[in-house]
């Protein structure tokens, strides 16, 4: 991985073999970022992308391996009990040029990735919410 920073913005390369999650996560924690927006693009080999179902409050994931496009990964940066919480979410296109999507929770770089972090001044802390079965927003 590599980056380059402008004002409050990060623009970041990750390389073959990096897993995209772990990786934001660690560089928002090493450059201080608790509150944020993510966007990129690239190439996967394998991902892991869910869809939350509200009447059983869980997640249904499914793992993709193969080619695949990042068409647009999007989210946001927040933190969890004093740790970063990313909530990212992406788009995947196949080799036929079917686009599948969904909460992105886990995906390895297969040539490379180009992102953009902006960071916002400030920290929003995330609480588990019974009733919904998320970790929402928590407000003062």
């Amino acid at each position: 991985m590599d980056f380059v920073k402008f004002g409050n913005k990060y623009v970041l390369r990750l390389d073959k073999g990096e897993e995209i999650v772990e990786t934001l996560k660690e560089f928002c924690t090493q450059q201080g970022i608790k509150l944020g927006w993510i966007k990129g693009i690239g190439a996967v080999g394998e991902a892991t992308i869910g869809l939350f179902e509200t009447k059983e409050k869980e997640y249904h994931s499914v793992d993709l391996k193969g080619d695949y496009e990042i068409t647009s990964l999007l989210g946001n940066i927040s933190t969890m009990n004093g740790e970063t919480y990313l909530h990212l979410h992406a788009t995947l296109g196949d080799s036929e040029y079917n686009v599948q999507g969904g909460h992105f929770s886990r995906g390895v770089i297969s040539a490379t990735g180009e992102f953009v972090i902006e960071s916002i001044e400030g920290e929003i802390d995330r609480k588990f919410d019974q009733e919904i079965g998320l970790n929402l927003y928590k407000f003062k």
